[in-house]
């Protein structure tokens, strides 16, 4: 179960392709890149994640990944994707849901909260304290679901939320800037 107490530590979960990295965008629909040369981690990336983790939260990416369990794409080559992004960025884990889609019964494919439930128990994280950062219906809904509180990067993709997120930013290191804020004012308290 995962912690939920005040001793639970307190984590950013951040969705991969449109948050961390730029993600190949056809007929306004957001897709993975195809291969490691096509892997763009986004220039703020680096300064936000420092910034999140000078706040003493933990980064934990949960991102499906539909087209290896699709055959599609290999899963060495998102294997590699992550080893470019943990060299990259201060990541402390990575979770990755290979399902071909959400009517598997796994209960990892995003908006399921499965990634967010395993990475808790993994790591003594307090779902409450933390945040879900993405750029799709399907993170607000997983990070409502898991109890966090929800960041919506918007990217502009033709593709509306299913409910509100708790705030709207147009790109990561604005989503850092918030987190760090309100972060700083439960220091306060």
């Amino acid at each position: 179960m995962p912690a939920t107490g005040s001793e639970g530590r307190r984590a950013v979960f951040l969705d991969r392709d449109g948050v961390l990295n730029r993600p190949v965008v056809r007929l306004g629909k957001p897709f993975p890149p195809a291969d490691l040369a096509s892997f763009e981690i986004y220039p703020d990336a680096s300064d936000s994640c420092r910034l999140l983790k000078a706040e003493g939260l933990l980064l934990v990416v949960v991102t499906n990944q539909p087209d290896v369990g699709r055959g599609l794409q290999s899963r060495d080559v998102v294997e590699a994707m992550h080893r470019r992004l943990q060299e990259a960025l201060p990541l402390d884990r990575i979770e990755v849901c290979f399902d071909p889609d959400d009517t598997t019964a796994s209960g990892y494919h995003k908006p399921a909260p499965g990634m967010l439930f395993r990475a808790a128990d993994a790591l003594g994280i307090d779902l409450r304290r933390s945040y879900m950062v993405g750029d799709r219906w399907r993170d607000v809904d997983c990070g409502r679901a898991a109890g966090c509180t929800t960041v919506f990067v918007d990217r502009g993709y033709e593709e509306r939320l299913r409910s509100p997120a708790d705030v709207t930013v147009h790109g990561l290191l604005e989503a850092a800037e918030w987190i760090t804020e309100k972060e700083s004012g439960r220091r306060r308290l």
